[in-house]
């Protein structure tokens, strides 16, 4: 299946506040969400993430999770998104099968090549601009860094670009020939922009469905 378009990296100051904003955009109709907590215990984590899946399965919205591909097994998530200091994506293939996504992240060409070798399924790719989101942030690539990487990759697995998005960016980034968007900030500070990203990407328009934050 082809990875989405669009993806939601959550955000939160607590692990309640990124479940309540991943149901949020789930009810939104992002097709795709991420699960990315740092710093946090095993037992806190799994809990959190058995959570997540939970609200993910009632919207049917693809899962990722961050780093954490034990995790991501065990909760039968989607998938895992591995940073570039994260572990091996050819280790957690193998331990995750082939109906699981495994993503990584690439700042540079060369990073991209090494990950294709590795048989990622998808590829973040960035930053585009400044994002508050991670710390220690890598040189900005902007359209003409993004142009040049796709051009000279010349492949097939989809990259996505990620790093300081808007709405009012998309449509020059993917003039660039990128897959699709990652998206954190401009989502969580207005989870109506799901609509705005989608209808720019030609994504799904999901329905609303039910669900009580409560169940948490």
């Amino acid at each position: 299946m082809q990875v989405p378009r669009l993806h939601y990296i959550s955000q939160g100051d607590s692990p309640e506040i990124h479940l309540n904003n991943i149901q949020k955009a789930c009810s939104s109709g992002a097709e795709l969400v991420q699960l990315r907590l740092k710093k946090l215990d095993p037992k806190t984590l799994l809990a959190t993430a058995h959570k997540a899946r939970e609200i993910t399965n009632h919207f049917q919205t693809r899962l990722i999770i961050n780093d954490h591909y034990k995790i991501a097994k065990t909760v039968k998530a989607d998938g895992v998104h591995l940073g570039k200091k994260d572990g091996s994506p050819t280790q957690a293939k193998d331990f995750l099968g082939k109906f699981y996504w495994v993503g990584g992240t690439a700042n540079t060409l060369d990073d991209c090549l090494d990950l294709i070798k590795k048989g990622v399924d998808y590829i973040g790719l960035g930053p585009f601009k400044f994002t508050e989101t991670k710390s220690n942030l890598s040189p900005l690539l902007g359209l003409e860094g993004y142009q040049s990487i796709i051009k000279n990759l010349n492949t097939e697995i989809p990259i996505l670009a990620i790093g300081g998005i808007t709405t009012n960016d998309v449509l020059e980034i993917m003039n660039t020939g990128v897959h699709g968007v990652a998206i954190s900030g401009a989502i969580t500070n207005n989870f109506n922009n799901v609509s705005v990203f989608n209808k720019h990407l030609n994504g799904p328009s999901t329905q609303e469905k039910l669900w009580n934050p409560k169940d948490l």
